[in-house]
Protein backbone atom coordinates (compact mmCIF):
# COMPACT_ATOMS: atom_id res chain seq x y z
CA UNK A 1 0.00 0.00 0.00
CA UNK A 2 0.93 3.66 -0.58
CA UNK A 3 -0.10 6.58 0.38
CA UNK A 4 -0.28 10.60 -1.47
CA UNK A 5 -1.23 13.31 0.64
CA UNK A 6 -4.61 14.79 -0.91
CA UNK A 7 -4.14 18.25 -0.27
CA UNK A 8 -6.98 20.21 -2.15
CA UNK A 9 -5.50 22.02 -5.31
CA UNK A 10 -8.06 24.96 -5.01
CA UNK A 11 -6.45 25.71 -1.21
CA UNK A 12 -4.55 29.00 -2.03
CA UNK A 13 -3.68 30.71 0.23
CA UNK A 14 -4.95 28.32 2.92
CA UNK A 15 -2.89 25.63 1.47
CA UNK A 16 -0.64 25.11 4.93
CA UNK A 17 -4.07 25.04 6.84
CA UNK A 18 -5.62 22.44 4.52
CA UNK A 19 -2.27 20.23 4.35
CA UNK A 20 -2.19 19.87 8.58
CA UNK A 21 -5.59 19.44 8.48
CA UNK A 22 -5.19 16.35 6.03
CA UNK A 23 -2.98 15.07 7.67
CA UNK A 24 -4.01 14.91 11.09
CA UNK A 25 -6.74 13.33 9.07
CA UNK A 26 -5.19 10.40 7.51
CA UNK A 27 -2.93 9.53 10.64
CA UNK A 28 -6.31 9.62 13.22
CA UNK A 29 -8.14 7.45 10.02
CA UNK A 30 -5.22 4.69 10.40
CA UNK A 31 -4.82 5.12 14.23
CA UNK A 32 -8.89 4.34 14.28
CA UNK A 33 -9.03 1.60 12.19
CA UNK A 34 -6.11 0.00 13.64
CA UNK A 35 -6.93 -0.13 17.46
CA UNK A 36 -5.22 -2.91 18.24
CA UNK A 37 -2.65 -2.95 21.58
CA UNK A 38 0.54 -1.80 19.58
CA UNK A 39 -1.45 -2.66 16.36
CA UNK A 40 2.13 -3.73 13.87
CA UNK A 41 -0.02 -2.93 10.74
CA UNK A 42 -1.03 0.86 12.14
CA UNK A 43 3.28 1.38 13.13
CA UNK A 44 3.56 -0.02 9.27
CA UNK A 45 0.72 2.41 7.49
CA UNK A 46 1.91 4.97 9.65
CA UNK A 47 5.25 4.90 8.97
CA UNK A 48 4.27 4.91 4.85
CA UNK A 49 1.92 8.14 5.49
CA UNK A 50 4.70 10.05 7.45
CA UNK A 51 7.21 8.97 4.32
CA UNK A 52 4.78 10.14 1.69
CA UNK A 53 4.38 13.63 4.08
CA UNK A 54 8.03 13.81 3.92
CA UNK A 55 8.63 13.65 0.17
CA UNK A 56 5.51 16.28 0.01
CA UNK A 57 6.75 18.58 1.91
CA UNK A 58 10.59 18.41 0.09
CA UNK A 59 8.81 19.13 -3.04
CA UNK A 60 6.94 22.09 -1.82
CA UNK A 61 8.57 26.05 -3.51
CA UNK A 62 9.00 27.57 -0.57
CA UNK A 63 9.00 30.87 -2.83
CA UNK A 64 5.04 30.02 -3.10
CA UNK A 65 4.64 30.10 0.56
CA UNK A 66 3.59 33.38 2.83
CA UNK A 67 5.36 33.90 5.94
CA UNK A 68 2.49 31.79 8.12
CA UNK A 69 2.62 29.38 5.54
CA UNK A 70 6.34 28.69 5.76
CA UNK A 71 6.16 28.58 9.64
CA UNK A 72 3.14 25.78 8.94
CA UNK A 73 5.43 23.62 6.79
CA UNK A 74 8.38 24.08 9.13
CA UNK A 75 6.19 22.66 12.04
CA UNK A 76 4.74 19.85 9.90
CA UNK A 77 7.90 18.74 9.00
CA UNK A 78 9.32 18.88 12.12
CA UNK A 79 6.38 16.86 13.55
CA UNK A 80 6.35 14.41 10.70
CA UNK A 81 10.17 13.89 11.75
CA UNK A 82 9.45 13.60 15.33
CA UNK A 83 6.92 10.42 14.67
CA UNK A 84 9.09 8.94 12.33
CA UNK A 85 11.62 8.69 15.72
CA UNK A 86 8.95 8.16 17.75
CA UNK A 87 8.26 5.00 15.51
CA UNK A 88 11.34 3.60 15.75
CA UNK A 89 11.38 3.66 19.66
CA UNK A 90 7.78 2.29 19.28
CA UNK A 91 9.71 -0.31 17.38
CA UNK A 92 12.44 -1.17 19.54
CA UNK A 93 10.04 -1.17 23.04
CA UNK A 94 7.99 -3.85 20.96
CA UNK A 95 11.15 -6.04 20.17
CA UNK A 96 12.15 -5.76 23.83
CA UNK A 97 8.25 -7.45 24.65
CA UNK A 98 8.94 -10.08 21.99
CA UNK A 99 12.16 -11.32 23.35
CA UNK A 100 10.52 -12.40 26.71
CA UNK A 101 6.99 -13.62 24.37
CA UNK A 102 7.53 -14.18 20.85
CA UNK A 103 3.69 -15.20 20.51
CA UNK A 104 2.43 -11.86 21.07
CA UNK A 105 3.41 -10.62 17.93
CA UNK A 106 0.99 -13.47 15.72
CA UNK A 107 -2.18 -12.60 18.66
CA UNK A 108 -1.35 -8.72 17.55
CA UNK A 109 -1.48 -9.88 13.92
CA UNK A 110 -5.00 -11.67 14.18
CA UNK A 111 -6.40 -8.78 15.68
CA UNK A 112 -5.17 -6.44 12.61
CA UNK A 113 -6.28 -8.99 10.13
CA UNK A 114 -9.45 -8.20 11.17
CA UNK A 115 -9.62 -4.67 10.65
CA UNK A 116 -8.72 -5.94 7.29
CA UNK A 117 -11.56 -7.74 6.73
CA UNK A 118 -10.03 -10.90 6.39
CA UNK A 119 -11.23 -14.35 6.34
CA UNK A 120 -9.35 -16.25 8.28
CA UNK A 121 -10.55 -20.61 8.14
CA UNK A 122 -12.12 -21.28 11.57
CA UNK A 123 -10.28 -24.25 11.92
CA UNK A 124 -7.28 -22.68 11.30
CA UNK A 125 -7.98 -20.24 13.78
CA UNK A 126 -8.58 -22.78 16.61
CA UNK A 127 -5.13 -23.83 15.64
CA UNK A 128 -3.56 -20.75 16.07
CA UNK A 129 -5.22 -20.41 19.69
CA UNK A 130 -4.42 -23.14 21.07
CA UNK A 131 -0.85 -22.68 19.95
CA UNK A 132 -0.60 -19.27 21.45
CA UNK A 133 -2.15 -20.26 24.62
CA UNK A 134 -0.23 -23.24 25.02
CA UNK A 135 3.36 -20.95 24.48
CA UNK A 136 1.68 -18.42 26.97
CA UNK A 137 1.47 -21.40 29.43
CA UNK A 138 5.10 -22.41 28.64
CA UNK A 139 6.16 -18.74 28.92
CA UNK A 140 4.63 -18.62 32.50
CA UNK A 141 5.81 -22.08 33.91
CA UNK A 142 9.50 -20.73 32.53
CA UNK A 143 9.18 -17.53 34.60
CA UNK A 144 7.91 -19.37 37.86
CA UNK A 145 10.70 -21.44 37.46
CA UNK A 146 13.01 -18.65 37.62
CA UNK A 147 14.41 -19.66 34.33
CA UNK A 148 16.68 -22.03 35.63
CA UNK A 149 16.12 -24.70 33.34
CA UNK A 150 16.72 -22.59 29.94
CA UNK A 151 19.35 -20.31 31.75
CA UNK A 152 17.87 -16.98 30.54
CA UNK A 153 17.49 -14.32 32.70
CA UNK A 154 14.11 -13.09 33.77
CA UNK A 155 12.90 -10.07 32.15
CA UNK A 156 13.85 -6.59 32.92
CA UNK A 157 10.95 -5.14 35.30
CA UNK A 158 10.18 -2.51 33.36
CA UNK A 159 9.62 -4.54 30.51
CA UNK A 160 7.81 -7.04 32.16
CA UNK A 161 5.40 -4.68 33.54
CA UNK A 162 4.85 -2.56 30.13
CA UNK A 163 3.93 -6.50 28.12
CA UNK A 164 1.69 -7.26 31.38
CA UNK A 165 -0.12 -4.03 30.44
CA UNK A 166 -0.26 -4.75 26.99
CA UNK A 167 -1.36 -8.62 27.50
CA UNK A 168 -4.09 -6.90 29.72
CA UNK A 169 -5.31 -4.68 26.55
CA UNK A 170 -4.70 -7.38 23.94
CA UNK A 171 -6.75 -10.11 26.24
CA UNK A 172 -10.03 -6.74 26.16
CA UNK A 173 -9.02 -6.69 22.28
CA UNK A 174 -9.52 -10.55 21.92
CA UNK A 175 -12.67 -11.07 23.67
CA UNK A 176 -14.15 -8.05 21.25
CA UNK A 177 -12.38 -10.28 18.35
CA UNK A 178 -14.28 -13.46 19.61
CA UNK A 179 -17.72 -11.75 19.70
CA UNK A 180 -17.39 -10.27 16.45
CA UNK A 181 -18.04 -13.83 14.44
CA UNK A 182 -19.21 -15.93 17.60
CA UNK A 183 -22.59 -16.86 16.81
CA UNK A 184 -23.22 -15.38 13.20
CA UNK A 185 -20.86 -17.90 12.15
CA UNK A 186 -21.73 -21.25 13.70
CA UNK A 187 -18.39 -23.37 12.77
CA UNK A 188 -16.34 -20.52 14.07
CA UNK A 189 -17.88 -20.77 17.50
CA UNK A 190 -17.58 -24.53 16.96
CA UNK A 191 -14.13 -24.77 16.44
CA UNK A 192 -13.05 -21.48 18.56
CA UNK A 193 -14.64 -21.30 21.95
CA UNK A 194 -12.26 -24.13 23.54
CA UNK A 195 -8.99 -22.15 22.36
CA UNK A 196 -10.87 -18.80 23.11
CA UNK A 197 -11.42 -19.77 26.62
CA UNK A 198 -8.06 -21.38 27.40
CA UNK A 199 -6.44 -18.14 25.73
CA UNK A 200 -7.89 -15.43 27.84
CA UNK A 201 -6.80 -17.66 31.30
CA UNK A 202 -3.70 -17.94 29.75
CA UNK A 203 -3.32 -14.32 28.98
CA UNK A 204 -4.50 -13.21 32.56
CA UNK A 205 -2.17 -16.12 34.32
CA UNK A 206 0.30 -14.53 32.09
CA UNK A 207 0.12 -11.17 32.84
CA UNK A 208 0.04 -11.79 36.82
CA UNK A 209 3.21 -13.78 36.87
CA UNK A 210 5.13 -10.62 34.71
CA UNK A 211 3.98 -8.29 37.44
CA UNK A 212 4.38 -10.52 40.42
CA UNK A 213 7.64 -12.44 40.01
CA UNK A 214 9.37 -10.16 37.24
CA UNK A 215 8.74 -7.02 38.80
CA UNK A 216 7.82 -7.72 42.29
CA UNK A 217 4.48 -5.45 41.39
CA UNK A 218 2.50 -7.55 44.03
CA UNK A 219 0.66 -4.32 45.59
CA UNK A 220 -1.51 -2.50 44.35
CA UNK A 221 -0.28 0.81 45.01
CA UNK A 222 3.35 -0.05 43.90
CA UNK A 223 4.87 2.37 41.47
CA UNK A 224 7.00 1.18 38.30
CA UNK A 225 8.41 3.19 35.66
CA UNK A 226 9.40 2.02 32.38
CA UNK A 227 12.33 4.50 31.44
CA UNK A 228 13.60 5.32 27.85
CA UNK A 229 17.22 5.89 27.89
CA UNK A 230 19.24 8.98 27.57
CA UNK A 231 19.00 8.15 23.64
CA UNK A 232 15.77 8.71 23.38
CA UNK A 233 15.44 12.01 25.46
CA UNK A 234 17.72 13.82 23.23
CA UNK A 235 15.69 12.33 20.33
CA UNK A 236 12.68 14.05 21.88
CA UNK A 237 14.08 16.91 23.11
CA UNK A 238 15.55 17.68 19.13
CA UNK A 239 11.65 17.29 18.12
CA UNK A 240 10.95 19.84 21.11
CA UNK A 241 13.65 22.19 19.10
CA UNK A 242 14.84 22.12 23.11
CA UNK A 243 18.91 22.85 22.23
CA UNK A 244 19.96 21.19 25.38
CA UNK A 245 21.03 18.08 26.68
CA UNK A 246 19.47 16.35 29.57
CA UNK A 247 22.24 17.28 32.08
CA UNK A 248 22.05 20.83 30.92
CA UNK A 249 18.29 20.71 31.80
CA UNK A 250 18.93 18.86 35.06
CA UNK A 251 21.75 21.88 35.87
CA UNK A 252 18.67 24.35 35.35
CA UNK A 253 16.28 22.60 37.11
CA UNK A 254 18.75 22.85 40.22
CA UNK A 255 19.74 26.53 39.52
CA UNK A 256 16.09 27.04 40.03
CA UNK A 257 15.63 25.08 42.83
CA UNK A 258 18.58 26.85 44.42
CA UNK A 259 16.57 30.73 43.93
CA UNK A 260 13.35 28.60 45.17
CA UNK A 261 15.16 27.64 48.31
CA UNK A 262 15.98 31.26 49.44
CA UNK A 263 13.09 32.45 48.37
CA UNK A 264 11.43 30.13 51.09
CA UNK A 265 13.44 30.67 53.67
CA UNK A 266 12.51 34.30 53.66
CA UNK A 267 8.85 33.63 53.57
CA UNK A 268 9.35 31.31 56.70
CA UNK A 269 11.55 34.22 58.44
CA UNK A 270 8.64 36.64 57.77
CA UNK A 271 6.23 33.68 58.98
CA UNK A 272 8.05 33.66 62.76
CA UNK A 273 9.20 30.06 61.91
CA UNK A 274 13.13 31.01 61.28
CA UNK A 275 15.09 29.05 59.21
CA UNK A 276 12.51 25.74 59.76
CA UNK A 277 10.70 26.36 56.59
CA UNK A 278 9.19 22.67 56.90
CA UNK A 279 7.41 24.01 59.98
CA UNK A 280 6.38 27.09 57.25
CA UNK A 281 5.14 24.35 55.09
CA UNK A 282 3.21 22.38 58.23
CA UNK A 283 1.46 25.73 59.39
CA UNK A 284 0.95 26.40 55.37
CA UNK A 285 -0.56 23.07 55.08
CA UNK A 286 -2.94 22.79 58.21
CA UNK A 287 -4.94 26.18 56.85
CA UNK A 288 -7.30 24.41 54.81
CA UNK A 289 -11.46 24.84 54.25
CA UNK A 290 -13.54 22.10 56.32
CA UNK A 291 -15.58 19.38 54.42
CA UNK A 292 -18.21 20.74 51.99
CA UNK A 293 -16.44 24.23 51.12
CA UNK A 294 -13.45 23.57 48.74
CA UNK A 295 -15.94 23.92 45.77
CA UNK A 296 -16.58 27.97 47.21
CA UNK A 297 -12.92 28.33 47.73
CA UNK A 298 -11.89 27.49 43.80
CA UNK A 299 -14.63 29.21 42.69
CA UNK A 300 -13.63 32.64 44.49
CA UNK A 301 -9.78 32.19 43.50
CA UNK A 302 -10.59 31.57 39.74
CA UNK A 303 -12.73 34.86 39.77
CA UNK A 304 -9.80 36.42 41.72
CA UNK A 305 -7.49 35.54 39.34
CA UNK A 306 -9.79 36.92 36.22
CA UNK A 307 -9.87 40.02 38.33
CA UNK A 308 -6.28 40.33 39.22
CA UNK A 309 -5.28 40.00 35.04
CA UNK A 310 -8.28 42.26 33.93
CA UNK A 311 -7.14 44.66 36.26
CA UNK A 312 -3.46 45.32 34.90
CA UNK A 313 -4.92 44.72 31.29
CA UNK A 314 -2.57 41.73 31.03
CA UNK A 315 -4.79 40.17 28.26
CA UNK A 316 -7.88 39.80 26.90
CA UNK A 317 -10.51 37.67 28.46
CA UNK A 318 -13.59 37.28 26.68
CA UNK A 319 -17.14 37.24 28.43
CA UNK A 320 -17.46 33.18 26.87
CA UNK A 321 -14.79 32.50 28.60
CA UNK A 322 -14.71 34.72 31.70
CA UNK A 323 -17.48 31.94 33.39
CA UNK A 324 -17.54 29.39 30.68
CA UNK A 325 -15.92 26.74 32.58
CA UNK A 326 -16.97 24.03 34.60
CA UNK A 327 -15.92 21.82 38.12
CA UNK A 328 -15.97 18.56 38.89
CA UNK A 329 -15.10 16.47 41.75
CA UNK A 330 -12.38 13.75 41.66
CA UNK A 331 -13.23 10.60 43.10
CA UNK A 332 -11.24 8.70 45.61
CA UNK A 333 -9.52 6.24 43.26
CA UNK A 334 -8.32 8.82 40.62
CA UNK A 335 -6.84 11.03 43.73
CA UNK A 336 -4.35 8.08 43.96
CA UNK A 337 -3.02 9.09 40.46
CA UNK A 338 -3.82 12.74 40.61
CA UNK A 339 -3.82 14.43 44.32
CA UNK A 340 -4.40 17.35 43.04
CA UNK A 341 -6.87 19.60 40.84
CA UNK A 342 -6.23 19.33 37.36
CA UNK A 343 -7.87 21.64 34.84
CA UNK A 344 -8.99 22.42 31.07
CA UNK A 345 -12.40 22.96 29.63
CA UNK A 346 -13.13 21.46 32.92
CA UNK A 347 -11.44 22.24 36.99
CA UNK A 348 -10.98 18.45 38.48
CA UNK A 349 -11.27 19.43 42.58
CA UNK A 350 -9.22 16.26 44.84
CA UNK A 351 -10.63 16.51 48.31
CA UNK A 352 -11.09 13.85 50.89
CA UNK A 353 -14.67 11.46 50.01
CA UNK A 354 -15.89 9.78 52.40
CA UNK A 355 -14.62 6.46 51.01
CA UNK A 356 -10.94 7.62 52.22
CA UNK A 357 -9.49 6.24 55.43
CA UNK A 358 -8.61 9.24 57.91
CA UNK A 359 -5.75 9.13 56.71
CA UNK A 360 -5.74 9.69 53.65
CA UNK A 361 -8.46 12.58 54.28
CA UNK A 362 -5.83 14.39 56.48
CA UNK A 363 -3.13 14.07 53.93
CA UNK A 364 -5.63 15.78 50.89
CA UNK A 365 -6.92 18.33 53.12
CA UNK A 366 -3.25 19.48 54.05
CA UNK A 367 -2.26 18.78 50.26
CA UNK A 368 -4.85 20.69 48.71
CA UNK A 369 -4.76 23.51 51.72
CA UNK A 370 -6.05 27.41 50.40
CA UNK A 371 -2.10 28.60 49.73
CA UNK A 372 -0.94 25.70 47.53
CA UNK A 373 -4.88 26.07 45.96
CA UNK A 374 -4.59 29.36 44.96
CA UNK A 375 -1.18 29.01 43.45
CA UNK A 376 -2.41 26.67 40.82
CA UNK A 377 -6.23 28.03 40.35
CA UNK A 378 -5.14 30.76 37.58
CA UNK A 379 -2.98 27.92 36.34
CA UNK A 380 -5.68 25.55 35.59
CA UNK A 381 -8.33 28.23 34.46
CA UNK A 382 -7.42 31.61 33.44
CA UNK A 383 -5.23 32.41 31.77
CA UNK A 384 -4.34 28.88 31.86
CA UNK A 385 -5.76 25.69 30.51
CA UNK A 386 -8.93 26.79 30.07
CA UNK A 387 -7.89 29.89 28.66
CA UNK A 388 -5.88 27.82 26.17
CA UNK A 389 -8.62 25.40 25.03
CA UNK A 390 -11.03 28.46 24.51
CA UNK A 391 -8.34 29.84 22.19
CA UNK A 392 -7.55 26.55 20.23
CA UNK A 393 -10.70 26.21 18.91
CA UNK A 394 -10.95 29.55 17.96
CA UNK A 395 -7.89 30.90 16.22
CA UNK A 396 -5.79 28.76 14.03
CA UNK A 397 -7.45 25.74 15.59
CA UNK A 398 -5.67 22.94 12.74
CA UNK A 399 -2.55 24.27 14.76
CA UNK A 400 -3.24 21.74 17.57
CA UNK A 401 -1.78 19.08 15.44
CA UNK A 402 1.67 20.70 16.85
CA UNK A 403 0.97 19.71 20.61
CA UNK A 404 3.29 20.12 22.64
CA UNK A 405 4.29 20.29 26.78
CA UNK A 406 6.72 22.96 25.93
CA UNK A 407 3.63 25.61 24.70
CA UNK A 408 1.17 23.81 26.94
CA UNK A 409 2.60 23.15 30.36
CA UNK A 410 5.03 26.05 30.20
CA UNK A 411 2.17 29.14 29.18
CA UNK A 412 0.55 28.00 32.48
CA UNK A 413 3.64 27.96 33.92
CA UNK A 414 4.90 31.07 32.67
CA UNK A 415 1.95 32.80 34.32
CA UNK A 416 3.16 31.26 37.98
CA UNK A 417 6.13 32.88 37.42
CA UNK A 418 4.87 36.32 35.91
CA UNK A 419 2.61 36.62 38.68
CA UNK A 420 4.74 36.28 41.18
CA UNK A 421 6.64 38.88 39.50
CA UNK A 422 3.55 41.04 39.68
CA UNK A 423 3.10 40.82 43.08
CA UNK A 424 0.36 38.19 42.97
CA UNK A 425 1.39 36.30 46.34
CA UNK A 426 0.49 39.07 49.39
CA UNK A 427 1.54 37.44 52.21
CA UNK A 428 4.06 34.75 53.44
CA UNK A 429 1.83 31.98 53.29
CA UNK A 430 0.41 32.85 49.69
CA UNK A 431 4.46 32.97 49.15
CA UNK A 432 5.11 29.48 50.74
CA UNK A 433 2.42 28.12 48.14
CA UNK A 434 3.45 29.60 44.93
CA UNK A 435 7.48 28.53 46.25
CA UNK A 436 5.82 25.33 46.57
CA UNK A 437 4.89 24.43 43.28
CA UNK A 438 7.90 26.41 41.87
CA UNK A 439 9.86 23.80 43.64
CA UNK A 440 7.73 20.95 42.80
CA UNK A 441 8.38 21.73 39.13
CA UNK A 442 12.27 22.20 40.00
CA UNK A 443 12.03 18.63 40.86
CA UNK A 444 10.29 17.28 38.06
CA UNK A 445 13.09 18.45 35.73
CA UNK A 446 15.44 16.31 37.80
CA UNK A 447 13.83 13.57 39.10
CA UNK A 448 12.08 12.66 35.57
CA UNK A 449 15.27 13.08 33.53
CA UNK A 450 17.78 11.49 36.05
CA UNK A 451 14.53 8.60 36.08
CA UNK A 452 14.45 7.95 32.71
CA UNK A 453 18.08 7.93 32.49
CA UNK A 454 18.30 4.83 35.28
CA UNK A 455 19.97 7.17 37.75
CA UNK A 456 16.86 7.58 40.30
CA UNK A 457 13.99 4.49 41.48
CA UNK A 458 10.65 5.49 41.39
CA UNK A 459 11.08 5.38 45.36
CA UNK A 460 13.78 7.86 45.02
CA UNK A 461 11.68 9.96 42.99
CA UNK A 462 9.38 9.75 45.98
CA UNK A 463 11.47 10.57 48.82
CA UNK A 464 12.87 14.01 46.81
CA UNK A 465 9.65 15.75 46.67
CA UNK A 466 8.54 14.72 49.96
CA UNK A 467 12.68 15.73 51.78
CA UNK A 468 13.10 18.73 49.29
CA UNK A 469 9.76 19.97 48.21
CA UNK A 470 7.90 19.50 51.25
CA UNK A 471 4.84 16.63 50.09
CA UNK A 472 2.63 14.75 52.12
CA UNK A 473 4.22 10.93 51.03
CA UNK A 474 0.36 10.08 49.50
CA UNK A 475 0.72 13.43 47.02
CA UNK A 476 4.62 12.13 46.31
CA UNK A 477 3.42 9.14 45.18
CA UNK A 478 0.55 10.28 43.32
CA UNK A 479 2.60 12.55 41.72
CA UNK A 480 5.67 10.15 41.13
CA UNK A 481 2.84 7.42 39.84
CA UNK A 482 1.30 9.71 37.46
CA UNK A 483 4.69 10.58 36.08
CA UNK A 484 5.60 6.86 35.25
CA UNK A 485 2.02 5.69 34.67
CA UNK A 486 2.21 5.84 30.97
CA UNK A 487 0.29 8.33 29.84
CA UNK A 488 2.42 10.98 29.79
CA UNK A 489 5.46 11.36 27.53
CA UNK A 490 9.16 11.29 28.82
CA UNK A 491 9.43 15.14 28.68
CA UNK A 492 6.41 16.12 29.51
CA UNK A 493 7.18 16.74 33.55
CA UNK A 494 10.24 18.49 32.70
CA UNK A 495 8.51 20.35 30.04
CA UNK A 496 6.43 22.56 32.69
CA UNK A 497 9.06 24.54 33.55
CA UNK A 498 11.40 24.64 31.18
CA UNK A 499 8.54 25.66 28.92
CA UNK A 500 8.03 28.17 31.46
CA UNK A 501 11.58 29.60 31.54
CA UNK A 502 10.93 29.75 27.58
CA UNK A 503 7.98 31.61 27.72
CA UNK A 504 9.69 34.36 30.29
CA UNK A 505 12.69 35.02 28.14
CA UNK A 506 10.23 35.61 25.18
CA UNK A 507 8.87 38.16 27.65
CA UNK A 508 11.55 39.95 28.45
CA UNK A 509 12.49 39.84 25.01
CA UNK A 510 9.34 41.01 23.75
CA UNK A 511 7.65 43.38 26.37
CA UNK A 512 10.49 44.43 28.38
CA UNK A 513 12.63 45.20 25.22
CA UNK A 514 9.87 47.17 24.18
CA UNK A 515 8.61 45.47 21.19
CA UNK A 516 5.15 44.80 22.67
CA UNK A 517 2.45 45.33 25.43
CA UNK A 518 1.72 42.98 27.79
CA UNK A 519 -1.68 42.40 26.46
CA UNK A 520 -0.58 42.22 22.87
CA UNK A 521 2.13 39.60 23.86
CA UNK A 522 0.05 37.66 25.75
CA UNK A 523 -2.53 37.66 23.06
CA UNK A 524 -0.93 36.78 20.32
CA UNK A 525 0.54 33.57 21.64
CA UNK A 526 -3.36 32.51 22.33
CA UNK A 527 -3.92 33.28 18.94
CA UNK A 528 -0.70 31.75 17.17
CA UNK A 529 -1.93 28.42 19.05
CA UNK A 530 0.52 25.71 20.01
CA UNK A 531 3.76 25.02 18.70
CA UNK A 532 8.07 24.88 19.98
CA UNK A 533 8.02 28.08 21.79
CA UNK A 534 11.26 28.68 19.23
CA UNK A 535 8.76 28.86 16.48
CA UNK A 536 7.13 31.18 18.14
CA UNK A 537 9.50 33.47 19.30
CA UNK A 538 10.74 33.80 15.05
CA UNK A 539 6.53 34.28 14.37
CA UNK A 540 6.54 37.21 17.66
CA UNK A 541 9.83 38.57 15.97
CA UNK A 542 8.76 38.63 12.73
CA UNK A 543 11.49 36.49 11.28
CA UNK A 544 10.79 34.37 8.04
CA UNK A 545 11.42 30.57 9.64
CA UNK A 546 12.37 28.53 6.15
CA UNK A 547 10.74 25.13 6.24
CA UNK A 548 13.00 22.36 6.95
CA UNK A 549 15.44 25.24 8.82
CA UNK A 550 13.46 25.64 12.46
CA UNK A 551 15.04 27.70 14.70
CA UNK A 552 17.55 27.17 17.34
CA UNK A 553 17.72 29.38 20.54
CA UNK A 554 19.15 28.94 23.55
CA UNK A 555 16.94 30.55 25.47
CA UNK A 556 18.32 30.11 29.22
CA UNK A 557 22.05 31.30 28.37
Amino acid sequence: MTYRPEVPEDSGSDLMAAAVTVFEADRSGIERLFDAPWSIERRRRIGLLLEAWRQWLAELDPQRLQASEAVDATLLANLVAGQETQLKQQATRFDEMLAVFPSVGPLIEMLDARRRLEHEEPRATASRLFSIARDMNQTQRRLDEGCSEHNAPAPNPAVAVRLASLLTDVKKACAEWHEFRAGYDPMFTWWTSGPQAELLKALDSLSDTLRKRCAHADQADAIIGDPVGREALIADLEAALIPYSPEELIAIGQREMDWCMAEMLKASGDLGCGDDRHAALERVKEDHVPPGYQVNLIRDLAREAVKFIEDRDLMTIPPLARDGWRMEMMSAERQKVNPFFLGGESIIVSYPTDAMDHECKLMSMRGNNRHFARATVQHELIPGHFMQHFCQQRFRPYRRAFHTPFWIEGWTLYWELRLWELGFPRTPEERIGMLFWRMHRCARIVFSLRFHMGEMSPQECVDMLVNDVGHERATAEGEVRRSFGGDYPPLYQCAYMIGGLQMLALHREMVVGGRMTERAFHDAIMRENCMPVAVLRAVLRGDRVEPGEPPVWRFAD
